[in-house]
This record gives C-alpha cells, sequence and structure tokens, in this order.
C-alpha cells in the first residue's frame, strides 16, 4: 500500500480525492495538506464536506491538516506520491518542491501542464507520454517527477475525440455547458448564476483548444510534436453542481456513417482497462434516446470515470457529423483521472 498525500485537501477537487480513495487497493490518504488558514486543524474542523455521494471518510476525519511543504508532510509521515488539486496561481513552485524532494506529484493544476518536459496524460489515449518524466528527472536534477492531467472539459472532449482520428477527423468545434463544480467552493455567486448561464469562463476555451494538441501529439526524441487539429471552443457555466456537457461539431477527411463512429466508440477501450486498472471503466459509452445524455441520468455513468455520448446526427454528405458528450468533472475530469494516471505509472513500475 502506497502512502498518498493531498495537496489541497479542504477543496472541491480535494475531497473527491479522499472519496475516491477511501477504501483504494494500491493508495492509503496518509497526510492531509492545505493553506496555512487549514493548517493546524483536524481535517473534520477545516473542511466544509461537500461531496454528495458520501460522508467524509472516519479513517481521514480526525488526521491533521499540515502546510503544502515536503517538510511539513515528511514530519508526519515519509509519503510515496502527492495528489495536486491546488490552485494554479501557488500550484507551480509547491509542485516544483514536492518533486526537487522526491515525491511524485499527480497533478490536476493547470502550472506545468504544457512545460515541454510534463506529460499531459489522459492513459487510454497517451500513455507512451509518461516517458517524458525520465527526461524531465535527467534535466532538472530531480529524483522524482510532475505529471498532469488535462481541464476537466478538455477531458471529456478528447475521449470522444480520440477514437474518431482514424476516421480521417479534420476538425473540432464546441460549445460547453459546464458546471459550477468546475469553479470550485464556494464557486460563482448565487446572483450570478441563478436564473441565468454565464457565456464565459476565463481561460477555459484557450485551454481546450491549446491542450489537445499535447495529448494528440507524437512523441519523438523525447519531445511532444503537436497534433495541429483545429479546435474552436466556447465555455459556459449553467447552474448545475456536477457534470459537463458538450455539444461538439466535427468534420473529416473523407465519408462517415453513423455505424462507423458509433463502432469507433464502442471499440475504444485503452490500456488502463487491458491492464485492469482499479478506477478504469469503458471511456466512451453512446446513450440512446433523443432527450440523452442528461445529468439526472448519465453523469455517473461507469461511477463517474465514463463519458456518455448521444444525439450523434451525420450531414447527408457523411463529412461531418455533431454529438453531445457528458462528463463528470470533478471524477473523470479530475480527481478520478488523477488517481487513474497514478494507478497507471504503479503498474508500469514507473516509481
Amino acid at each position: 500500500m502506497r502512502k498518498a498525500v493531498i495537496l489541497g485537501a479542504t477543496g472541491a477537487v480535494g475531497q473527491r480525492f479522499i472519496q475516491l480513495l477511501d477504501g483504494h487497493p494500491d493508495f492509503e490518504v496518509a497526510v492531509l495538506a492545505a493553506s496555512g488558514r487549514s493548517a493546524g486543524k483536524t481535517y473534520r474542523d477545516a473542511c466544509n464536506w461537500i461531496v454528495r455521494e458520501a460522508a467524509m471518510p472516519p479513517a481521514v476525519a480526525s488526521l491533521p491538516v499540515v502546510e503544502c511543504t515536503p517538510e511539513a508532510v515528511r514530519a508526519v509521515c515519509d509519503v510515496d506520491l502527492a495528489f495536486s488539486c491546488l490552485p494554479g496561481d501557488i500550484a507551480g513552485v509547491t509542485e516544483e518542491a514536492f518533486a526537487k524532494a522526491g515525491i511524485p506529484v499527480f497533478s490536476k493544476a493547470s502550472a506545468h501542464r504544457m512545460d515541454a518536459d510534463v506529460p499531459l496524460l489522459v492513459p487510454e489515449i497517451n500513455p507512451e507520454h509518461s516517458a517524458l518524466v525520465e527526461r524531465q528527472k535527467r534535466e532538472r536534477g530531480w529524483d522524482a517527477f510532475i505529471t498532469t492531467d488535462p481541464n476537466c472539459s478538455t477531458t471529456q472532449l478528447v475521449l470522444t475525440l480520440h477514437p474518431l482520428r482514424r476516421l480521417g477527423l479534420a476538425c473540432v468545434r464546441v460549445a460547453t455547458m459546464q458546471a459550477l463544480s468546475g469553479a470550485g467552493y464556494p464557486g460563482v455567486a448565487s446572483m450570478d448564476i441563478m436564473d441565468n448561464v454565464v457565456p464565459f469562463i476565463k481561460g477555459e476555451e484557450e485551454k481546450m483548444m491549446l491542450e489537445p494538441q499535447k495529448i494528440f501529439g507524437e512523441l519523438e526524441e523525447g519531445s511532444i510534436v503537436p497534433a495541429g487539429m483545429p479546435i474552436d471552443a466556447m465555455c459556459h457555466r449553467v447552474p448545475v453542481l456536477e457534470g459537463h456537457l458538450e455539444a461538439v461539431f466535427v468534420e473529416f477527411d473523407a465519408p462517415v456513417t453513423r455505424d462507423a463512429v458509433l463502432d469507433a466508440w464502442s471499440g475504444f477501450k485503452g490500456e488502463p482497462l487491458e491492464l485492469g486498472l482499479p478506477s478504469a471503466a469503458t471511456p466512451v459509452e453512446f446513450v440512446e434516446g433523443d432527450a440523452r445524455p442528461q445529468h439526472r441520468f448519465d453523469v455517473l455513468r461507469g461511477k463517474g470515470m465514463t463519458v456518455s455520448t448521444g444525439r450523434l446526427k451525420i450531414s447527408g454528405d457523411g463529412l461531418s457529423a455533431q454529438f453531445l458528450c457528458l462528463g463528470h468533472n470533478t471524477i473523470r475530469g479530475a480527481a478520478g483521472e488523477g488517481i487513474l494516471q497514478a494507478e497507471y505509472f504503479n503498474a508500469k513500475k514507473l516509481f
């Protein structure tokens, strides 16, 4: 059993990490770290628990919260890895400090996603990019490493697009309807979101256009050659608690059929399922019905790790298609993705 520290443990994603790691066969939450405001308190006293599916695990409720430094963490116990869900403005230097101290960091934060020597991983899509950590350790002189996962809205998008690439995917346009929990807790002010849709999320559209280029890129001689796929995005905040819904419009180099798209999705499994990783689930599942997928019925498909697609339409000439995809932003798009990545590294003995 490998011992983990959660960096940013009191936040919405930190809580989701704790919930998903409760009873995990490979990893144990041994240390909880957060800001100086929470340090010194028990987790029960420091945290406003907001996970609806489960109560705070008793095993962590009485744990002390420490500051986000390797020294403070190691004063509690020696940990084998860190899960980071820190705000982007402090994640950079903090994560580097842990990697320098020999503690591998599996990061949800955006700070290092686009660093040339840091993997931006979706294990079903680009597990070979994990080799970048060897370059990172060598060039930075670290005993450990940082690896990252994408923005939540990017993750579900690329999972639905990846199987379509073999059909000659040419360009992508996407409009998102993103849950409040994506803004963290307490999130968007109630008077801004009640009876409203906010048609802008700072930095989100840029991430959705840029991150897939690295994820779909080719690893050549220790560097990622970006994919160069045209992607346009518009992002909106909507008054639902969890789950991002995306309307996706794609074009192909050659005509496709509805059956070809459905077969591509249903045939997509990925290495995590082949390895039998604890958090692995069917990556993409098509849901029949005119009004599906819906948050109410589909957001927890595959325990939140499966992206649901629906309302697939193919143009008359077969050169374009449109569909909806729904993903759980704090599970598949955040904590679950980070845990799956750590499970992959653990199974491959990469740390």
